[in-house]
């Protein structure tokens, strides 16, 4: 028994010698499944199916790994890999190369076997799917589980029907009956309804089981016509039901120790018309037993108490089964095997009847009662009767008619006549006429036997001596020849036995056991007593033939002898290739046409006519190499009168010197087993097998020394190379190292000069820089000088202005106090103490308009000493600004310095990359100067900050000093006023409060009678007072806005470089 292991192989091979199944077991294969893991383990088989042809299945394990296994092709593939149990597989679908598979997820899918894709998932259970039913034409299936079935177009792969039932009933199985259109319905309760697939119309119920053999049915089994229906459960009992008649007609009781039936299955057969008659019944103690429901006998058994089958499933055509194990292995078994020993045909009844030593029979001894009958079969009936039969002979006859009886009807001597007419047999009917002459027995298992001996070891080299392009003919002649070794000893050493059977190995290369009968019957009758000199040719056959060669052509006969050519050479190289050298293959098939319908000793007889057909080119040759040549290859000679030849030396040729005489008549091959061949020299085989096998052990003891020798030379050699290799290695690399080097200095002299470019680019763009700065600086300037002077011009509008506005209210003023004084004029005249009071205001209006001038001279100095601040710390916030973008810029140039020196450095990478690390060092060291660069650009952006700040503290202390300096003012002001009014402060104290509070202008007394007079004129002046006050904080206000926002603009530029050197 051979075993294959799985292991983590996705396809192979499942045996590699030829599987010789035993009659005890029959296993052809055992195939396991063990993981090469870590922690390594066994992974069992689930389920197994067969295809539609039987000689492929498929298998799951419990990790839902899927095997197809090709019995005739003798390979396995892993076709999928579901990642989980397969609970059902089927693959006898309408598609060849598609399966259905169950999975543990209530799911069924179908895959290809071919491209190992999905092509479809069906979904709808909610429990285990553990059967799968397809239909006869492969369209329909039908899935089972615990609680519904479900019918499936596989065409669509949608769901046509579902049978729905009561959660107290339960589905034991549904499937379809085979070659019909009818579903059977198996249920718990012991129910079966037969249904139409199409309409879903029940055609019949079977009905109950009698009470006295009452049994659950667990399992079912169906024979290939769909007549008869097996059922079994918890007994021994099996049930048999004609489903024609809907009927129980038979109950077979299995032996006592089944107690239950676990799996059922019919086992086909070629020749019953799908009545299958025999039955495996797989019970609970793991034996598959096998038995003919006709006979109730038992046939066969499979699976042991030891090795327990789980499941089992039988392929199509009968020749196989697949067994799952307890152990979760998978076993082949070959049906053949199993049944070989009840197949046996039975012995011989008829015996052979022997003459007595001197031929001489009388009427009484010529007749005999000769009794023929078969044992029969256990499927037949045993009512045989054994028939007599009265052979009679005439006295006068030989017992000629039934020697020319051939077995296949034929007739000897009527061959002979249509063989002389027409000098060939048809081409057609050629083979079996040869057959039927050689009489072969066609030993299948005697055949088999030699066969699966294996190659012979004289013959494992047999293509280096004869290379023959054909692969095929090479291996049938290596198989023959083995074969024939295999059955005798002598044709292991016999040279010219490959030269002896290739003509019949390439004429019947398809049927080798025709090819191996035919060369043994051709050796046993044709080649008799050519091993008697063994290993010199035959001298007794040869001296037959210069004999017979004497006796007909004494001239080329002494032509021979006196070129020193013997028998050796003109007759010992056609019978040792059979004339295959010196013929064609139509002249060849026509020669052995005669051969075979004649005694052997025709063939000796055309060795001499062969000679005397070419006497004319023989006489001609004086040289032993023409010889040679002329018996070696073809020659211009007519086969036919070569033929004719043949018979008239057989017709003409003595008695005495005849081989017929010598030669013993054709013995054909015994049936059932081939004779013993042993005429030959035995001690001389055995002393050459001896030496032989002497020479090979010396041989391989030289083989052996020659091979550890030559193992020894190969480490030497190898060592030496390596040796070599190594100093090699030391010289490239010495040599590289030194190539290394001077790139290395020229790379440096290369970044030497780089960097001095590099700093010619850099002192260009130093120049270019100042020369940029410069003009910026220059556009800075323009730029800042413009708005100067656009904020001067608007100052002077604005001064202009409020000028304008002032000497448009004094001009006011001045008209009202001429109209008032025109109306003082005219109260002159009546009165004249008004015209001192006028002279008093004509005074008064001096002193305020000294006064008014004055304070215009001190507001002019306030605007101008507030503007020279305004413009200072404009000056100073454009030149912080200028600063500032100086950084910019500076930062920007450096950035695209930097920039610039990475495009470089990526440039300079690719040619730099074997001195990468030398390049890191200096990047690091650059870095670091960078690094200082960045922390000193930090450390002076940070002092511009302090400075900043103190410009700031600055500006602070600044505007303190200015808002003093405005409020010690406005208190000079203040007090020249209080001054100014403390010479009237007793003339008119009613007035005091509201002239401090609406004016710091000083009043006189006249004045005052004005205002008392005309109160408008003073309102009117209170209210100008007002706005020029109001107008002027405004403008402070704006001032101040503009010079906080020019601080904030100056700030933010200041801050990004400092954000971009980061």
């Amino acid at each position: 028994m051979q075993s294959t292991d799985l292991g983590n192989k996705e396809s192979g091979k499942i045996w590699h010698r030829k599987p010789s199944p035993a009659t005890r077991d029959g296993i052809i294969v055992n195939i396991i499944h063990n993981t090469s893991d870590y922690h390594p383990k066994v992974l069992r088989f689930l389920n197994v199916a067969f295809d539609g042809s039987g000689d492929s299945l498929i298998a799951g394990d419990h990790q839902g790994n899927i095997y197809v296994f090709d019995l005739y092709g003798n390979r396995f593939n892993l076709v999928q890999r579901t990642a989980q149990a397969c609970t059902a597989l089927a693959f006898n679908l309408r598609r060849k190369s598609e399966f259905l598979v169950a999975l543990a997820d209530y799911s069924i899918k179908c895959f290809d076997t071919v491209t190992k894709e999905l092509v479809s998932w069906m979904r709808g259970h909610e429990s285990s799917v553990f059967s799968i039913s397809v239909h006869a034409s492969g369209k329909y299936a039908i899935t089972t589980s615990s609680d519904t079935a479900q019918l499936w177009d596989l065409d669509t792969f949608q769901r046509k029907r579902k049978l729905n039932i009561r959660q107290s009933v339960g589905i034991q199985k549904v499937f379809f009956l085979p070659l019909s259109n009818t579903i059977l319905s198996c249920f718990k309760d012991n129910s079966i309804f037969a249904w139409e697939c199409d309409t879903l119309f029940c055609k019949y119920q079977l009905p109950a089981p009698p009470e006295s053999s009452s049994i659950l049915y667990k399992v079912f089994a169906v024979t290939r016509d769909g007549r008869i229906l097996a059922a079994g459960g918890k007994s021994n009992h099996l049930h048999l039901w004609c489903l024609e008649a809907t009927q129980l007609f038979r109950i077979i009781q299995m032996p006592t120790k089944v107690r239950a039936i676990r799996h059922l299955e019919f086992l086909p057969d070629s020749f019953d018309a799908g009545s299958n008659q025999v039955l495996g019944v797989l019970s609970q103690d793991g034996i598959m037993r096998f038995v003919n429901i006709q006979t109730c006998k038992l046939l066969f058994e499979i699976g042991s108490l030891d090795e327990g089958i789980s499941s089992s499933v039988i392929s199509p055509h009968g020749r196989y089964i697949a067994s799952i194990m307890e152990n979760g292995s998978l076993n082949i078994y070959s049906v053949q095997a199993l049944t070989q020993e009840i197949n046996k045909p039975p012995p011989p009844l008829v015996k052979v009847i022997e003459d007595f030593p001197k031929n001489k029979l009388s009427s009484a001894d010529l007749k005999m009662k000769v009794t023929s009958g078969r044992v029969q079969q256990p499927a037949k009936s045993r009512e045989s009767k054994i028939q007599t039969r009265i052979l009679k002979q005439d006295l006068t006859g030989n017992f000629e008619s039934k020697e020319n009886e051939l077995s296949d009807g034929l007739n000897k001597k009527r061959l002979q006549i249509l063989l002389k007419g027409y000098g060939e047999y048809p081409t057609k009917y050629r083979m079996f006429i040869w057959r039927s002459l050689l009489q072969l027995p066609e030993n299948h298992t005697a055949f088999s036997s030699l066969i699966d001996k294996g190659t012979h070891v004289a013959f494992l080299n047999l293509q280096k001596k004869y290379p023959i392009k054909s692969r095929k003919l090479l291996r049938v002649l290596q198989r023959t020849l083995s074969a024939l070794a295999h059955w005798s000893v002598i044709f292991s050493d016999t040279p010219y036995l490959p030269l002896l059977a290739f003509p019949f190995v390439k004429l019947f290369q398809n049927n080798q056991l025709v090819c191996f009968e035919v060369v043994a019957t051709l050796i046993i009758n044709w080649c008799q007593h050519w091993f008697e000199y063994f290993p010199n040719p035959p001298i007794n056959i040869l001296s037959m033939i210069e004999n017979v060669l004497a006796f007909h052509d004494k001239q080329l006969l002494q032509h021979f002898v006196d070129h020193d050519v013997t028998s050796q050479l003109y007759a010992w190289p056609l019978l040792e290739t059979v004339f295959s050298e010196v013929l064609t293959r139509e002249e060849w098939l026509k020669l052995f046409d005669n051969v075979f319908s004649n005694h052997p000793s025709f063939l000796l007889m055309t060795v001499v006519a062969y000679n005397v057909c070419s006497r004319a080119p023989l006489l001609n040759c004086n040289l032993k190499d023409d010889f040679e040549y002329f018996f070696h290859h073809r020659n211009n000679l007519d086969i036919s009168v070569v033929i004719r030849e043949v018979y008239r030396l057989m017709e003409t040729t003595p008695t005495d010197i005849h081989p017929d005489s010598m030669l013993d008549a054709f013995v054909a091959l015994t049936k059932g087993q081939y004779p013993v061949f042993n005429q030959y020299p035995k001690f001389i085989v055995d002393y050459q097998t001896q030496e032989r096998e002497r020479i090979r052990n010396d041989e391989l003891d030289y083989l052996r020394e020659r091979q550890t020798v030559e193992d020894m030379q190969a480490e030497v050699d190898q060592q030496r190379v390596e040796d070599e290799t190594w100093y090699q290695k030391q010289e490239l690399l010495r040599k590289a190292e030194e190539t290394r080097r001077a790139m290395l200095l020229q790379e440096e002299e290369k970044m030497i000069q780089q960097r001095q470019r590099l700093a010619a680019v850099k002192r260009e763009l130093k120049i270019k820089e100042i020369h940029l700065q410069d003009a910026a600086r220059r556009r800075f300037l323009k730029l800042q000088q413009d708005q100067r002077e656009m904020e001067l011009r608007r100052l002077d509008d604005e001064i202009e202005r409020k000028v304008h506005m002032r000497d448009q209210e004094i001009a006011t003023t001045a008209k009202d106090l001429e109209m008032r004084q025109l109306e003082l004029e005219l109260q002159k005249n009546l009165t004249r103490n008004q015209e001192a009071v006028a002279k008093e205001m004509r005074e008064d209006a001096d002193v305020c308009r000294r006064k008014v001038d004055l304070e215009e001279h001190m507001f002019h100095k306030l605007v101008e000493t507030d503007q020279s601040q305004i413009q200072q710390t404009q000056k100073v916030i454009k030149e912080n600004i200028a600063k500032a973008e100086q950084a910019c810029l500076n930062n920007d140039w450096k950035i695209q310095t930097l920039y610039k020196q990475k495009c470089d450095d990526l440039q300079r990478s690719k040619c730099y990359r074997e001195v990468a690390k030398l390049l890191q060092e200096n990047r690091k060291k650059e870095t670091e100067v960078l690094n200082a660069m960045l922390e000193e650009e930090a450390k002076k952006w940070k002092e511009a900050e302090e400075k900043e700040f103190h410009l700031r503290s600055e500006k602070k202390a600044a505007a303190l000093s200015d808002a003093s300096r405005k409020c010690f003012l406005n208190q000079e002001i203040s007090a020249a006023v209080e001054h100014t009014a403390n010479p009237y402060n007793k003339e008119a104290p009613r007035f005091q409060n509201e002239q401090v509070a609406s004016s710091c202008l000083p009043r006189t007394s006249q004045l005052n009678d004005i205002s008392e007079m005309d109160p408008s004129a003073h309102i009117s002046l209170n209210r100008r007072t007002i706005e020029w006050d109001t107008t002027g904080q405004d403008l402070i206000k704006k001032v101040r806005n503009l010079r906080q926002r020019l601080t904030a603009q100056a700030r933010n530029r200041c801050q990004t470089p400092g954000l971009l050197a980061t």
